[in-house]
């Protein structure tokens, strides 16, 4: 936890009393063991739109503002969508004469597209918002990278040490390559790792608006980081379209593609921390990948994975069959009936089915093209239940036909009028 701000101490206290009444839920972490249920699977219902503007209603406190400051509305909704028209339907969105998804896909939106071409393949609520937890740690570590040397060395702080969620082990003293800390980020989910690297960038909210304005660069404008480490806070918000245009952006990065797919590393230790009587030298330690995908899919690039209370298993990876990479996303996931890695394996088999050529829509096709912030029209389409509400009612456009057919009709007669008078006066 964040000692220094009492407001998140409140609330961390408040949501933890809330569970020792069985109203709340557990502390967010990285990837937590299953738990036992006895409630039959289903799977989520999206053609209702529901998350069209915004992410589902949070179940704790973490999207409570600090005092003196209000929560942001819904980011706007980009009209037409982008990406093509049908990527604006909520329910699944497959190439004609597809054959059905695998059934026991628990993620309430999720999207498979080719990493090269970015073609997307098939989809489900690709456009829906909701929380990406840590796996908006592959935007943090696309900025980290391309803004600070893989060679410098920091000094790790009580603050590093103390933050909130899942933490690889960053200690007060101790000595870590920025190499070091983005492997930590990626391969180990490590919010110290992430709140290291911050420190560095300028701090939480600089990074954040970095964080922030590449997304719009990149026009993943479903997209809003609130913290860097993926903790839920305030405006938090992505989608399974914009967490592939994340993933495939931050694989153009080497150095990324690398960290994401090592399956172990040394770490360092720290000396004793000044803040416990009689501690010892910390040695130290191997870390590991926590993505099983990476172990038991063949052609596994690597990714990430996420949870928290308020966003559930969320999950973004990259396989290679064929002379094909592609990519996978899941949000609002569950661990059943199966983990998400699991999920993401089966629709990643269901990708490389689908014949090149055949996709429902695109991935921007660079950063170059992206608008300049408030370019693109924006609204919120209406709702509807999985058909393409990427424009205009047919009735609307019906009515601006006759209107621009009865304009030009009486430009027309007025030049003609005008002719007339002209060749009046000519003779």
């Amino acid at each position: 936890m964040n000692t220094r701000d009492p407001w998140r101490a409140v609330a961390a206290v408040l949501a933890t009393a809330a569970l020792l009444a069985g109203a709340g839920a557990a502390p967010a972490l990285a990837q937590p063991a299953e738990p036992p249920t006895t409630t039959p699977f289903s799977t989520p219902d999206t053609g209702d739109c529901a998350q069209r503007t915004s992410p589902p209603a949070p179940v704790d406190l973490s999207e409570v503002p600090a005092p003196g400051e209000r929560a942001p509305g819904p980011l706007p909704v980009p009209n037409p969508p982008i990406g093509g028209s049908r990527m604006a339907e909520c329910g699944v969105v497959l190439p004609d004469s597809a054959k059905p998804v695998p059934a026991d896909i628990s993620a309430t939106a999720w999207l498979v597209a080719d990493l090269d071409t970015g073609e997307v393949l098939a989809a489900k609520d690709p456009h829906g918002r909701y929380r990406p937890a840590s796996t908006i740690k592959v935007l943090l570590a696309t900025v980290a990278l391309r803004a600070l040397k893989l060679d410098t060395v920091v000094t790790g702080t009580a603050a590093d040490a103390d933050v909130e969620g899942t933490r690889v082990g960053i200690g007060p003293g101790g000595r870590y390559s920025n190499r070091q800390l983005l492997q930590a980020l990626v391969m180990a989910s490590g919010n110290d790792a992430a709140h290291a690297l911050s420190a560095q960038l300028g701090g939480d909210p600089v990074t954040v608006a970095k964080m922030n304005e590449l997304a719009r660069e990149l026009r993943a404008l479903d997209t809003r980081a609130a913290t860097p480490s993926g903790l839920d806070g305030p405006g938090m918000s992505t989608s399974a379209y914009d967490l592939a245009v994340l993933f495939r952006e931050a694989m153009s990065e080497p150095r990324f593609a690398e960290f994401i797919r090592t399956e172990q590393i040394d770490f360092p230790g720290f000396p004793p921390d000044p803040r416990i009587p009689g501690d010892t030298d910390h040695p130290g330690f191997v870390i590991g990948n926590d993505n099983h995908l990476l172990y038991n899919y063949e052609g596994a690039l690597g990714g990430k994975t996420g949870f928290t209370d308020d966003a559930r298993q969320t999950f973004v990876a990259g396989a290679a069959r064929d002379g094909r990479r592609l990519v996978v996303t899941l949000l609002k996931a569950d661990v059943r009936p199966l983990r998400p890695w699991e999920q993401a394996a089966r629709l990643l088999d269901y990708g490389f089915a689908v014949r090149a050529g055949t996709g429902v829509g695109l991935l921007p096709a660079e950063a170059a093209e992206a608008p300049a912030p408030g370019a693109p029209t924006l609204a919120a389409p209406p709702v509807g239940t999985g058909t393409d509400r990427s424009g205009p009612s047919s009735d609307a456009r019906e009515r601006a036909r006759l209107f621009f057919v009865a304009a030009g009709v009486f430009v027309v007669l007025a030049l003609l009028v005008a002719a007339r008078g002209v060749n009046r006066r000519r003779r």
